[in-house]
């Protein structure tokens, strides 16, 4: 079954949760949602659901809102617009830059160690050619089968955090696309991809910084739940 197929299954069998906006700033023109997993980022002439098409039916946001950068399908947690095409194209500078410091929670097949760093090239399949990549992680919870962790990328390739996950053994717990070279089922995972953006840091051009939070997902946290003790996870808290 193609993942294309898999993907529009999941979505018709999930209830519909929408995007949530976390922070606005006008004068700067931008706008943070929480993005649920299973939903677009952008409009692609299929008919699920996408954050901007959401967007635009709100009279309390920008008709022209527009995606500074994007999330994959599976992938829930921070998105970041701007008002319209020009704000967005300003605000691209700090990714270009690098301005822009993203965090990840992932569940990872497998045995992790307590910390790593991926520095693998990954092909552009609009450039053609490899391109530098890197993706560094820590693990928060060493559990039965797998890890939850936290990541940090820079760069931002296609899928990377997908990519050199599985390029080391492991994967996204979920990731059909790139999966680990072995896969042991794990009880009780959600019907997505179990990649959350959690933490973004944008340096400002006057100098300040900006800290963004998208809590984990309830279902990711519930099935924490089931994987650890309670007092594990609250201990965990803060990270999530």
């Amino acid at each position: 079954m193609s993942e294309l197929r898999v993907n529009r299954e999941l979505t018709q069998a999930q209830p519909l949760i929408e995007p949530e906006l976390l922070f606005s700033d006008t004068r700067r023109s931008l706008w943070v949602f929480s993005k649920p997993a299973l939903w677009l980022s952008h409009p692609d002439g299929s008919e699920r659901p996408d954050l901007i098409s959401w967007a635009r039916t709100r009279p309390e946001l920008p008709r022209e809102l527009t995606l500074i950068h994007r999330l994959d399908l599976g992938t829930s947690g921070l998105l970041c617009c701007a008002g319209d095409a020009e704000a967005a194209a300003r605000w691209g500078s700090a990714w270009a830059e690098g301005r822009a410091h993203k965090r990840y929670l992932a569940l990872a097949e497998g045995s992790l160690k307590r910390q790593g760093r991926i520095s693998r090239a990954l092909k552009d399949g609009r450039r053609g050619r490899p391109l530098e990549a890197q993706t560094r992680y820590r693990r928060l919870s060493a559990l039965k089968g797998c890890a939850l962790i936290e990541l940090e990328i820079t760069h931002g390739r296609k899928h990377q955090i997908r990519r050199h996950l599985q390029g080391i053994g492991s994967g996204v717990v979920g990731d059909k696309r790139y999966p680990p070279p072995k896969r042991s089922p794990l009880k009780g995972a959600p019907a997505r991809l179990w990649l959350h953006a959690s933490r973004l840091t944008l340096s400002l051009e006057d100098g300040a910084e900006l800290e963004l939070h998208a809590p984990l997902s309830s279902e990711l946290i519930s099935h924490l739940a089931q994987l650890m003790s309670p007092e594990d996870l609250a201990s965990l808290t803060p990270a999530l």
